[in-house]
């Protein structure tokens, strides 16, 4: 703990959330539970957002894309003059790091709950930064940086990179996430390393500089906390373990990290709080390192604003660190609470994303149909999604965060599965088994994590296939649950049971795609119940003992269990206790189409052309990378499946693709 001098105190009335999505709904709840009105802004995709409807007013910043709406400052500012807003709180990421927002903050006569201007320009230079910190007396690893130039000195940046040694990160130098970050083993990948490390931070972030430093294979990631306050007070409130990520970006966070002792919370907590006195800091802030095996640890990055994780904190320590910010924005000194905080059981939070871990990630886009997680005691959710929202291209495609608190490690984890487990998510592809598999895995349940986990534990592995039982449940309950919803919309003898035959009747088919799997359901109705096969498979002893439209209670093999089934369009998502499956009808009378040309690369995602790296005519190797484009922050690559030569190209560089739109044609190399 540090202190330092008074400050002046200026109450906020009305404040504006330059965010969206779940941090902007999380700020303007705790602004309205201290009675401050607020204000929202949100882009034209945003309009019916669920942040946008908690607010006291909301403004539209016209546009897509980020660039023109929540990184545009000048907007944001004449939005807070507009509607009297008298302080402004960036939530993370847009322009939470950005000293020019908080300068023009400061000069436009609003409040900026964050850290001084003075404080975020010393760590927006991660090289200037980890000098500050080495005078600091904090441990830090060997790095340089790229500047934002408009084309990359080849000869220099391999210079760099060999006097740094291998392997080295290359990362964007003003901002986080996992944007713009990659890994380089070898002198040869650098260059192209940094040029698409360098697009991705600019169009993140708005500055292409990138940073390159020495990495450590496979350390934890643990972070600390800090507070301060404009009266020269700066604490930490103990750390977090981030290590489980994916693309260099947390999904599972947990607090307290299960491989810090007392005494190395004690040296931990030491070198953070040395971290923030060392620039002045003041309101929440994270000091980042990396650990290794023996405990020794060194200093990555000071993210100046709130943390995506920042519940696990909350929980263990029972503090609302939204409120904090806005107190010691007003100048308040930070209470004997936050100064005496001690930790209370254990909490873990994972991440929802939309995305498939089993393709490498791939973000989605699309109508979330059904979003609900179970009320389970000790367990919260922060979303900005609901029932009927639309994920698009444009932002980071995270869903919500769960968090579960618990006496111990291992309660937090069984909470937090059990929540996950039961969440229906209708409509999107998501990172959820993945997540639930993860928490029910040994090594993590041990404790035994590291930033190498999802490299040992392959996603497709951990979350497997969905089983024979299970896939001939699901059928069968999405074929008797449609029965009973067309039974309940015919206007004649709604009362007789779903599937009723006076006499015996032929069997009935269905055929259904499960992922990449086509499977058919044969089944019909007798006076003694049911007969089903699956795959021409028959199923031991099933009955329907009651069906409804959303739901279905069948006995399969002697086991009970209830399917909860939601139908939209031609797919059925069923729900049980063995897990979640989207069954996707197939047509009884399918029209006839056309095939797309053999060899096409489609592009796997709705998206932006930022390179073209083939031409037509151009031989490639199986794995090449045929064209890049651009969605959700992130690039993307389209690669050749096979070698052979590029027949076609069918889209050009700044172009907007369509997920499942033919970008080329390749003819495969004969043997």
């Amino acid at each position: 703990m540090t202190t330092r001098t008074a400050a002046t105190r200026r109450p906020i009335r009305k404040l504006l959330v330059a965010n969206r999505g779940e941090i902007a709904e999380r700020v303007i709840r705790s602004a309205r539970a201290m009675d401050i009105a607020t204000v929202a802004v949100h882009s034209d995709p945003d309009a019916d957002a669920l942040f946008v409807e908690a607010a006291d007013e909301a403004v539209l910043l016209p546009g897509a894309a980020s660039s023109d709406t929540y990184l545009r400052a000048d907007r944001i500012i004449e939005a807070a003059l507009a509607t009297g807003a008298d302080a402004i709180h960036p939530g993370y990421g847009f322009l939470s790091e950005n000293a020019g927002f908080a300068r023009a903050c400061a000069e436009a006569g609003l409040l900026f709950v964050g850290p001084p201007v003075e404080a975020i320009e010393a760590m927006g230079s991660k090289i200037a930064a980890k000098e500050l910190m080495a005078k600091a007396g904090v441990p830090v690893l060997p790095g340089a940086t790229v500047d934002d130039a408009e084309d990359v000195d080849a000869a220099a940046v391999t210079a760099m990179a060999a006097e740094i040694g291998y392997p080295l990160l290359v990362k964007a130098a003003f901002g986080g996430g996992g944007r713009g970050m990659r890994i380089v083993r070898e002198s040869g990948a650098v260059v192209e390393a940094v040029t698409g490390a360098r697009r991705e931070a600019a169009s993140a972030f708005g500055n292409g500089t990138v940073f390159l430093e020495r990495f450590v294979e496979n350390p934890r990631h643990v972070e600390v906390q800090i507070f301060g306050d404009a009266h020269g007070t700066v604490v930490h409130l103990f750390e977090r373990e981030c290590s489980i990520q994916r693309r260099y970006q947390k999904i599972i966070e947990e607090a307290p990290s299960p491989a810090v002792d007392e005494a190395l919370r004690e040296q931990l907590g030491a070198a953070a709080v040395a971290a923030g006195a060392a620039i002045g800091y003041t309101g929440a802030g994270t000091v980042e390192f990396v650990m290794a095996a023996d405990g020794e640890f060194f200093f990555l990055e000071v993210n100046t604003r709130l943390q995506v994780e920042h519940p696990v904190t909350e929980a263990i320590t029972g503090l609302d660190l939204v409120a904090l910010q806005i107190q010691v924005a007003e100048g308040e000194p930070l209470p004997r609470e936050v100064r005496e905080a001690t930790i209370t059981g254990h909490a873990v939070e994972a991440r929802l994303y939309a995305e498939d871990p089993a393709a490498d990630y791939l973000p989605g886009s699309g109508t979330l149909h059904r979003f609900r997680v179970p009320k389970l005691p000790g367990v919260r959710v922060d979303t900005g999604v609901r029932d009927g929202s639309v994920v698009g291209t444009n932002y980071d495609p995270m869903l919500a965060k769960v968090i579960a608190h618990g006496k111990t490690r291992s309660e937090a984890v069984r909470k937090l599965a059990r929540a996950l487990a039961e969440t229906r998510i209708h409509g999107l592809v998501t990172n959820r088994d993945l997540l639930v598999a993860i928490l029910r895995e040994p090594e993590f349940i041990a404790g035994a994590t590291d930033t190498g986990y999802l490299t040992r534990h392959e996603p497709a592995a951990l979350i497997g296939v969905p089983d024979k039982t299970t896939v001939a449940v699901h059928a069968l309950a999405a074929a008797v649950s449609g029965q009973a919803d067309r039974r309940a919309r015919t206007r004649v003898q709604r009362a007789v049971p779903t599937g009723w035959r006076n006499v015996p009747s032929a069997p009935q088919l269905a055929g259904y795609r499960v992922g990449e799997a086509e499977v058919e359901l044969t089944y019909r109705f007798t006076r003694d119940g049911v007969e089903a096969s699956v795959d021409g498979t028959p199923l031991a002893g099933p009955a329907v003992l009651d069906a409804a439209p959303d739901q279905v209670d069948l006995r399969v093999e002697g086991v009970r269990r209830r399917v909860h089934t939601h139908q939209v369009g031609d797919t059925v998502y069923c729900d049980s206790v063995l897990g979640s499956t989207a069954l996707v009808e197939r047509p009884r009378l399918p029209e006839p189409g056309i095939d797309a040309t053999p060899g096409s690369l489609l592009a796997p995602m709705p998206g932006t052309v930022v390179r073209v790296v083939a031409e037509p005519g151009q031989r490639v190797d199986a794995g090449a990378v045929i064209l890049v484009f651009e969605a959700m922050k992130m690039e993307h690559s389209v690669r050749a499946p096979v070698a052979g030569v590029v027949a076609e190209l069918s889209v050009q560089l700044g172009q907007t693709v369509e997920s499942g739109e033919i970008v080329a044609v390749l003819t495969e190399e004969e043997a």
